[in-house]
């Protein structure tokens, strides 16, 4: 090795070790930011020590240090500090009352800490990104206590509730709300312990008075409804089905001996139960993540000039390091080839070293910033008259009001096997002119055919779709639209007016498929109440009468992205490669375009509680469809970027706007508050549910340029703040003649795993491995 050579690898070397020593400033060559804790030694500067020049000495640096400080809007500030915001450990004591003693990151309140009101109420345990997060314990201003888990500021998982009045309830949370198993004991004594949903006594459970009567069997909307015994201290019984309605109400009662209580009345219980109210305890007045800092801006600081990177943010030295590591030549590459072999592959050893301890992660190309999609226009054409399937429309819409409107309520959703025969649909003639039961109208006659009438039925019970609410969608004043093109299968799409329905005109085989499945289905959404498998509302039959007697079946479903967030991105993921990207090019490309597999740049990452939730759930949907064999199902998921700048531009999680520079208030962006203000609303938290308005992080992935078909691609560290809809569609496939024929043909072609069509358990595996790759846990 030459002279000039040895010198550049010290200098090199040189280079490396001032990065390892620096790595825990924020803006390091190397773009990494580990912050080592301080010992007592580190904290005894005192605040004569810490003037304002001192003080933005060290912050234009970027070290942590301790800092005193009255903050420009009042708020007042103690402990340490980065940057211009608190991080590590520190107290900050709002103008309005409200103080936070605990573990600070960036800015945010994360780690242990207090936060208290000044009502008197408090909260200490675990913060994530300025929420309440983790284990905690709350104490209300009244006397409430809860103690056990939360997620986002909510209680969800278990948790002990003790109320004011004296009343506990001792078991599992979802959303802020009582939900699954759980113990509620009144302050007399009683109690009940079983199933919730809502916080109603809803499901299966047992009621105990002090008096040692109690009640076992079934619930709903917290009085007893269905099978159920009553028991007597004395040992006599009571064995029937519970109703509050006196019609639905039967059954025998049995005395312990020949002394009994014949005049008993089981109404008595229902009178009784409404003596027995369920707390529903305090509301936090203002959420600690809705609490804004005061950020400090020092007129005495002087910023170093900094490089802005090409996706906008800045950055400090990386040319300078750049410089370093290219020290062998100029631009070209001219001089490279005098390192011989040896050194190149010792230094090329020594950077993959330094990669994979995060060292130089910033070297990497950047990916370019993130924008806005185009939104697209409002989906569909309107069906008005002359439009080619104006007369379909009006006897879909003829048939449903019919078919609903007759039907009596369902009085239990426990079925017998014949309300799923295939055979079991009904035929009603439609002519012009009308009849006894159907009513006048301007189309040509039809007939129409209910499939499964009362399943049907069932399940829109079962799926909380109110009748009226239903007809007034889809056969409203308002026209449906036709999405305009058809989708592969050759099915013709209809969306109601207000989005929450979404008609699709089916395949004889598709029909068969649903009817053959409509039992395990039935029971599957019946036992999963957080189910991400499409829901079906009804199936039916349009047959135009005259010489060609066409037929033409459709399936209701509900419309998965019928939300009140914009979708910014969709995408439909099953696991496969081939033919797995979009068609259409970028400029083509809009908040409507579904992309694939191989267009996904993000990995989604969930707060614990909804991570475990949802891998069970997916486990349980994919061994569903994997007994009815079906196949080439994929997951739609729809994505709501929380915040934008003005010029369209997606605004990183943790990103800050630089000190100086004004920040347009009035921008249209859904920001943090937003979500908290629907968190903070109990009557809007039923919004929030497993693949319905989820909050969550995605991090962007870049795919590597010599790998073509890589479906997952490596991360970034770039995260942002999204609201996530998804859910399991295009569940009528099964895996028959045609797709066995498919598998075989392609299988010649192309490598078997990448292609769609493939038998029910490969595709349920390979599916699953997928989905658990790209949906990970928020560490």
């Amino acid at each position: 090795m030459s002279k000039e050579q040895s010198c550049v690898l010290k200098a090199w070397e040189v280079t490396v070790r001032k990065t390892q020593q620096a790595k825990k400033r924020a803006n390091s060559i190397f773009g990494t930011v580990s912050v080592a804790p301080q010992t007592d030694d580190d904290t005894t500067t005192t605040t004569d020590d810490i003037d304002d020049d001192s003080s933005t000495n060290r912050s234009s640096i970027g070290e942590l240090y301790h800092a005193e400080r009255v903050l420009p809007n009042g708020d007042y500030y103690t402990g340490q500090w980065y940057d211009s915001f608190p991080h590590g450990h520190g107290k900050y004591l709002w103008t309005d009352g409200c103080m936070y003693i605990g573990d600070w990151y960036n800015g945010k309140t994360m780690g242990r800490g207090k936060f208290g009101w000044p009502s008197g109420a408090s909260y200490e345990g675990e913060f994530k990104s300025g929420y309440m997060d983790g284990v905690g314990l709350y104490t209300g201003p009244s006397g409430d206590t809860y103690k056990g888990q939360w997620v986002m500021n909510l209680k969800h998982g278990h948790g002990i509730k003790r109320f004011a009045n004296g009343d506990v309830y001792d078991g599992e949370w979802r959303r802020g709300l009582q939900e699954s198993h759980g113990k509620y004991q009144w302050r007399d004594g009683s109690y009940y312990i079983g199933e919730w949903k809502n916080a109603m006594i809803c499901g299966k459970g047992t009621f105990i008075w002090t008096d040692g009567n109690r009640y076992d069997g079934f619930w709903d909307d917290g009085l007893p409804r269905g099978n159920g015994t009553f028991k007597w201290a004395d040992g006599s019984f009571y064995v029937g089905h519970w109703s509050n309605d006196p019609e639905e109400m039967n059954g025998t009662y049995y005395p312990s001996g020949d002394e009994g209580n014949p005049e008993w009345d089981p109404k008595d219980v229902f009178n009784n139960l409404s003596e027995y109210k369920i707390c529903s305890g305090e509301r936090v007045p203002v959420l600690p993540s809705q609490k804004k800092l005061s950020v400090w801006n020092s007129s005495k600081r002087v910023e170093k000039p900094r490089r802005m990177s090409v996706d906008g943010r800045v950055s400090v030295g990386v040319d300078r390091a750049f410089e370093k590591m290219n020290m062998w030549g100029t631009e070209s590459g001219e001089g490279a080839a005098d390192i011989d072999s040896t050194t190149r592959r010792d230094l090329d050893a020594e950077m993959m070293r330094l990669e994979a301890e995060g060292f130089i992660q910033s070297l990497r190309p950047t990916p370019a910033p993130m924008r806005l999609p185009r939104a697209g226009r409002k989906q569909g054409e309107t069906i008005s008259k002359g439009h080619r399937n104006y007369e379909l429309m009006l006897n879909l819409q003829l048939g449903i009001r019919h078919a609903v409107g007759k039907q009596a309520p369902v009085v239990s959703l426990d079925l017998k096997h014949s309300a799923f025969d295939p055979k079991e649909k009904v035929w009603t003639r439609f002519p012009p002119e009308g009849t006894k039961y159907t009513p006048p109208h301007q189309s040509t006659e039809f007939k129409w055919k209910d499939y499964c009438p009362l399943v049907f039925r069932s399940l829109r019970k079962l799926f909380k779709v109110d009748p009226a609410d239903y007809m007034l969608s889809i056969c409203g004043n308002d026209a449906l639209r036709e999405l305009s093109s058809p989708g592969k299968s050759g099915s013709f799409f209809y969306l109601t007016n207000d989005d929450r329905y979404m008609i699709k005109t089916m395949k004889k085989s598709e029909t068969k498929v649903l009817l053959r499945m409509l039992a395990a289905y039935y029971n599957h959404v019946r036992a999963f109440e957080n189910t991400l498998v499409i829901r079906f509302y009804g199936l039916h039959c349009v047959k135009l009468t005259g010489p060609i007697q066409k037929k033409v079946r459709f399936v209701i479903m509900g419309n998965l992205f019928c939300s009140e967030y914009s979708i910014h991105r969709r995408f439909d993921l099953k696991g496969s490669s081939l033919g797995r990207t979009t068609d259409k090019p970028e400029s083509e490309i809009n908040s409507n375009t579904i992309l694939k597999d191989l267009d996904l740049n993000f990995i989604f990452r969930l707060q614990k509680a909804w991570y475990q939730e949802f891998i069970r759930q997916v486990d349980k949907d994919c061994e569903f469809l994997e007994q009815e064999r079906i196949m080439d199902y994929s997951l739609l998921v729809g994505i709501h970027f929380r915040e934008a700048s003005v010029a369209g531009e997606l605004i990183p999680s943790g990103a800050r706007t630089p000190i100086g520079e004004f920040e347009d208030e009035t921008a249209p962006r859904l920001s943090g508050a937003d979500v908290d203000q629907l968190l903070s609303d109990p009557t809007r938290w039923a919004s929030i549910r497993l693949g319905g308005n989820m909050p969550a992080r995605a991090e962007r992935t870049m795919r590597r340029s010599d790998c073509e078909f890589q479906l997952v691609g490596e991360p970034t560290g770039e995260y942002y703040e999204v609201v996530m809809i998804f859910g399991i569609i295009d569940i009528l496939q099964d895996y028959d003649i045609s797709k066995k024929l498919e598998h075989a043909y392609k299988s010649i072609q192309y490598d078997p795993t990448s292609i769609s069509a493939v038998d029910p358990r490969l595709y349920s595996r390979r599916f699953r491995d997928f989905i658990f790759k790209v949906f990970t846990e928020d560490n």
